[in-house]
């Protein structure tokens, strides 16, 4: 056969088949319409995980503060929440466990802000968790707002903040501060006869705005303040300040200072047996570390801000009891039940979203009120002021709330010489 033969047969072939399949029968099931077509099926979000950042003062000069305080507050929390199989969320129908990256920013403001935004804008995270301190709260919670983030503002609170909350609609505050805390504390100073002070105070927003809340406030009260007096982080000597209050013969020695220094200055105090009838620091009486460095007698009747104790609420007492459990050590008792309750309240406003949307969460945040470790919580234009207590002392081993009205616990006491 030769090659144009095989040409002509291989076309007669593709000639029959062509008309055989035109003379097929039809399907007995006919092909859908566009209208009848079957859509393609939708595929479910997924997702595994809840991813929270975090950029915090793992070293430094705040790093003991973060340690002690509410930096165990965070790490408790998201344990507990993955013990228990993660947060539901119905937009992917399931529990996710929590994911937490956290970054230490050194206690440098800049570096704080520089991981913020990495955390925002290369990692994309689901959720942020606050930094460490009043003026770092400050830088971070409009670089939150701008991104579309909530931050919810745990440890640090001020006037300040107060002031832009109102443009910043992502941002909460939890901490109580000056404003109540120091009205408070004169409430206590005129309780127990005090006629002058003298007030020392770290010079950054914390202090300044503490020590500025104070004086016009005790003065309005009739009581005199001898000596004011600021100083820079990192000091290492703080008893030419001790020694001045005592010349001046002041019944009150107030500082608005940091842990670092609050142990400093106790420490020199006992070391120069300079005793006043009331010996008041603002961070680092509050944290059950503070009594345990000294002993429970050493420290009986020191003072420093608080918002609650285990007498304030069963919720509280048992916030107190599994903060021990899982650190060994007592919380700190300005803001360690609030800040939980804050996180209690984000999980509960992620359930009832049913979403990771910040925008929807925010809403809820802003507007529902949900059962916590100390009783019902909410915002009230971005502020949380729900708080147990103001003002807290040392005494018989107890961080009493001691301001007059309905969460007092305990009434002041003059505070004993430092023992021998």
């Amino acid at each position: 056969m030769t090659k144009k033969s095989k040409i002509q047969i291989a076309v007669c072939l593709l000639i029959v088949l062509g008309i055989a399949a035109g003379c097929a029968q039809p399907s007995s099931t006919p092909s859908p319409s566009p209208e009848q077509a079957v859509p393609e099926t939708a595929q479910e979000p997924t997702k595994d995980k809840i991813v929270i950042g975090q950029a915090t003062s793992l070293s430094g000069s705040l790093a003991s503060g973060v340690a002690v305080s509410n930096g165990p507050v965070y790490e408790m929390w998201v344990k507990e929440i993955n013990d228990q199989g993660g947060i539901y969320v119905e937009e992917y129908g399931k529990k996710l466990s929590i994911e937490y990256i956290k970054y230490d920013d050194k206690s440098d403001m800049g570096t704080m802000t520089r991981l913020l935004e990495k955390l925002i804008l290369e990692d994309q995270v689901d959720l942020l968790l606050p930094p460490w301190g009043t003026a770092f709260l400050y830088a971070a919670a409009p670089i939150a707002n701008k991104h579309g983030y909530i931050l919810i503002g745990g440890p640090g609170g001020a006037a300040k903040l107060k002031e832009i909350i109102s443009g910043l609609p992502y941002f909460f505050s939890v901490y109580n501060f000056a404003e109540t805390q120091i009205p408070a504390l004169a409430d206590i100073l005129e309780e127990l006869g005090v006629k002058s002070v003298g007030i020392i105070f770290i010079g950054d927003l914390h202090g300044v705005e503490y020590s500025g809340a104070a004086v016009p406030e005790f003065e309005l009260r009739g009581i005199e303040v001898k000596m004011i007096k600021s100083y820079s982080p990192g000091i290492q000597d703080m008893s030419p300040m001790l020694k001045e209050a005592k010349m001046l013969d002041v019944d009150a020695f107030i500082g608005f200072t940091y842990p670092e220094e609050t142990m400093l200055i106790t420490t020199q105090a006992m070391e120069l047996d300079i005793n006043f009838d009331v010996f008041h620091l603002s961070v680092g009486p509050c944290f059950g570390f503070y009594k345990d460095a000294f002993g429970a007698e050493v420290v009986e009747g020191v003072m420093g801000p608080a918002s609650y104790n285990k007498k304030s609420s069963p919720g509280a007492a048992e916030f107190i009891e599994k903060y021990i459990a899982f650190t060994g050590q007592e919380p700190t008792y300005w803001g360690g039940a609030d800040v939980y309750a804050s996180l209690q309240h984000l999980q509960q406003a992620i359930e009832e979203a049913g979403t990771l949307d910040q925008a929807r969460i925010r809403e809820l945040l802003a507007t529902k009120t949900y059962e916590t470790c100390v009783g019902p919580f909410s915002y009230e234009g971005g502020l949380f002021k729900g708080h147990l207590g103001e003002m807290g002392q040392w005494q018989s081993g107890i961080f009493e709330i001691i301001e007059p009205g309905e969460n007092r616990t305990a009434p002041p006491i003059i505070k004993p010489e430092w023992p021998k």
